[in-house]
This record gives structure tokens, sequence and C-alpha cells, in this order.
């Protein structure tokens, strides 16, 4: 693990092959995520901060929540609901957020961004003070799983459509994987690439992940992990 310092209030803590945040404000702090073999993801913030300091949930892929249990209670989509309880086998109580809400953390004001496809409840944090979007698989570079019954292209370009017309309100992008930082330019580049892919012009070649018979598809911008 390796906590690295983004500016004075925004840190970046590598987990392998996943990253989750500390955004802090002067009132309190959001974790964006909880890392994927760490299980004292909320102490590790609490040594960095001297607010109290909350969880906000991306997604619930296995990835993602490993210190969740660390929280009486923490941020969600409602759509993630079935993922976090049914598929993970999780227990817990979630605080519902939704698309466009805005969250105060004491002098930065951050904003909840829907993008489902990845998964149904998927979001990234909208920071509108320090214009940057943090946390969540659907906006990187690097390998984006869209393989399996939870995941939906048609859903995927939607959201990455719509976070088009909020370009000018962020510069850079701060994902869970792969290269970090990445230009906001990303958005478009990738919603081109998964448009192409519906269309059936990449197809790319036969793998296989986790047992199962996959297509992986190198797109020139990130590489997508799709269903046969």
């Amino acid at each position: 693990m390796e906590i690295i310092s983004i500016d004075a209030r925004t840190w970046r803590i590598e987990d392998g092959g996943v990253r989750f945040f500390l955004l802090a404000g002067e009132e309190r702090a959001l974790l964006v995520d909880s890392g994927m073999t760490v299980r004292n993801a909320r102490d590790i913030a609490e040594g960095l901060v001297c607010v109290p300091v909350e969880l906000l949930t991306t997604h619930a892929d296995p990835d993602h929540i490993g210190s969740v249990g660390q929280f009486q209670r923490f941020y969600m989509h409602p759509a993630e609901a079935p993922n976090f309880y049914k598929t993970q086998g999780r227990t817990g109580e979630f605080v519902p957020v939704w698309d466009g809400q805005r969250m105060d953390l004491g002098g930065r004001e951050l904003e909840i961004v829907h993008l489902p496809g990845h998964t149904p409840g998927s979001v990234t944090v909208l920071d509108l003070t320090g214009r940057a979007l943090y946390g969540g698989d659907p906006v990187q570079d690097g390998a984006i799983f869209m393989f399996g019954p939870q995941r939906e292209m048609h859903a995927y370009v939607e959201g990455l459509r719509r976070l088009e017309t909020m370009a000018d309100r962020f510069d850079r992008v701060y994902p869970s994987h792969a290269s970090c930082p990445v230009e906001a330019a990303i958005v478009p580049e990738l919603r081109r690439a998964a448009e192409r892919i519906l269309a059936g012009e990449l197809t790319g070649e036969k793998a296989e992940m986790y047992g199962r018979p996959i297509r992986r598809i190198d797109t020139g911008v990130a590489t997508f992990l799709c269903d046969i």
C-alpha cells in the first residue's frame, strides 16, 4: 500500500491494482471507496485528517469495498444495492446518493455523477472546487470490465454522453485503475470507442477471464473486456 498526496487536502491510496481517494474539507472528509486488500481504510484516513471521515462506495465490486465493514453507514447509489447485498453478500446500512446530489465538506463542494454501465449503480465524484473527477471504473485507460449480467454497454455510452456535457466543469480524472490522472478529453474518446463496439466495428479477440470466455477489445484508449 502507498499513500500519495495529490494536494494539501487530497490523497490517493494505492492498494495493488486499485486505488481509492480521500477528499478533505474544513468540516469533514470523504473516502471515495475503501480498497481491495486493506481492511483499515478508515484508520488510514483518520491518520491523515483531523475531521470526521465518511465513506462513499462508487460501486460494489469486491476491489472497492475492502474496508466497508469499518463504517456503520456509507453512501451508495441505490441501483448498486443488488450487487452489494446479493452478488457480494455484504451487510451494512447505506445512505442513498443520487445523480446531481451535492455534498459540502466545508469549503469544498462535491457532486455525485451517476455513470451506469460497468455496474448499474456506478458513480463518480465531481470535485466542483478542484475541477476534478474522482473514483470509479468507467473513465480510465486500462481494462474496463463489461462482461457478465450486470454490465451494459448501451447504458455506459449514455452515461459518458451525459458526462461530456459537463466538460467545462473538470480538467482531470483520477480513476480507480490504470493511469492517474488522465485528461478529461478521455471521456469522448471512450464514448466513441464504446459506440464502435456496439456497431460491430471493433471485435477484438477471444480471451478468458475467471474461467469465462470473453472478448478482449483494445480500442487504443482503453481495453474493453466484453461478453462473447
